[in-house]
């Protein structure tokens, strides 16, 4: 019987850190934006980042059509709580919805215009890639590229397309948020 609580609380701890991110409390804030590409390596770098920059390009993701992707095909997403050239996804939100770092030097982009690419000083100091102002992020439950198991979670999470715009159709093959 202890052991069925202890599920159940670990349970809901998970569920109120992925509520965190689709609801509305906030999060803090971030630092100011930057209007080049190049930024300082972050402590908190993907996996994507490369030597010298991080790495952008384009992929064909179900029924969603040409999205932007990291380095390793991962799908990468934004926040409609997020503004130009802020985040306002910190603590918990963060770990559902990890920051594409900036890295060092120039992001390497395929199929991505360099003027749509920037990056912004998050609050605790670190770079974030953004595309068209609009800061970038990966999802934990995306685990190999061509997942977008993000797309539409809580209505306010979605992949962005090479062109800079988010794109809002729902996916027909990955998870949209609904019985998380």
């Amino acid at each position: 019987m202890k052991r069925m609580g202890r599920l159940v609380g670990v349970t809901a701890l998970g569920l109120a850190g992925l509520t965190a991110c689709g609801g509305g409390n906030g999060y803090g804030s971030s630092g100011s934006s930057s209007s080049t590409p190049s930024a300082a390596p972050s402590s908190q770098a993907p996996s994507s980042q490369a030597a010298g920059g991080s790495k952008l390009g384009t992929a064909s993701v179900g029924s969603l059509g040409t999205v932007v992707v990291d380095g390793n095909g991962r799908t990468v997403y934004v926040f409609d709580k997020d503004t130009k050239n802020k985040s306002n996804c910190e603590g918990g939100c963060l770990a559902q919805w990890p920051a594409v770092a900036a890295g060092t030097g120039t992001p390497r982009l395929t199929g991505i215009s360099p003027s749509l690419v920037g990056s912004i000083t998050r609050s605790d100091g670190t770079k974030q890639l953004t595309i068209n102002g609009m800061p970038i992020y990966l999802f934990a439950r995306d685990t190999q590229a061509g997942q977008a198991n993000g797309q539409a979670f809580g209505g306010i999470w979605w992949v962005i397309g090479p062109d800079g715009k988010k794109i809002t159709t729902k996916a027909s093959s990955s998870g949209n948020g609904n019985g998380y």
